[in-house]
């Protein structure tokens, strides 16, 4: 039984990667294709990223023409005075892909001669997982004296599932893409416990 044992945490193994890999969302800079160009208004794009909550494994999608442009990461003091003389990091391919692998200010200005100075700039704040924002629950006002409690909830239904067996997770209502995420992660979760304990049983 050693094989099929072998096999199973493999196949958790994989499991955690894909699911890893699959969290990470892109967002196209200006929110549209080959927008990283001079601006008409020079706050454009940071008026754009200030609308939008980046985590840890998002990535920047930008789009331009390889033959006039750039994008060039630099320092905050480089962002300040539209210095292209000493990038962090350049990309020229015309279709750059950034991955935003920690917490903190990113600062991008374009590679192309005055392009920064007219507002082809863009600074990004990230956030780590422990600081994104969350929905606050409704305040909820006192019951007045003279309204009765209400019943107690019914008590809720057995299980359809056999023990041991985790029930599929469905999407919470309204909860939109951070509920979907926490619902995904704790199936997954689930999943690969049954599969490590189904390997250890074996």
């Amino acid at each position: 039984m050693a094989p099929l044992r072998y096999q199973i945490l493999c196949l958790a193994f994989m499991l955690v990667v894909l699911f890893t890999l699959s969290e990470g969302r892109e967002f196209l800079v200006g929110g549209r294709e080959n927008s990283w160009k001079v601006p008409s208004s020079p706050d454009d794009f940071n008026k754009w990223s200030g609308k939008m909550r980046f985590l840890i494994g998002d990535f920047l999608v930008l789009n331009y023409d390889p033959k006039l442009d750039s994008v060039l990461q630099v320092t905050v003091e480089d962002y300040k005075v539209c210095n292209r003389s000493n990038p962090i990091k350049s990309y020229t391919d015309g279709n750059t892909t950034i991955s935003l692998d920690h917490s903190g200010a990113f600062y991008f200005i374009s590679g192309a001669e005055g392009h920064c100075e007219e507002g082809q700039k863009l600074e990004v704040r990230v956030l780590s997982a422990k600081h994104a924002p969350r929905a606050h629950p409704p305040a909820t006002s006192p019951v007045p004296a003279h309204v009765p409690a209400p019943a107690p909830a019914p008590a809720p239904a057995p299980s359809p599932y056999p023990a041991g067996i985790i029930p599929p997770v469905t999407a919470p209502s309204g909860g939109g893409a951070s509920g979907l995420r926490v619902g995904v992660c704790v199936g997954v979760v689930g999943f690969l416990g049954s599969l490590v304990g189904l390997a250890f049983v074996m």
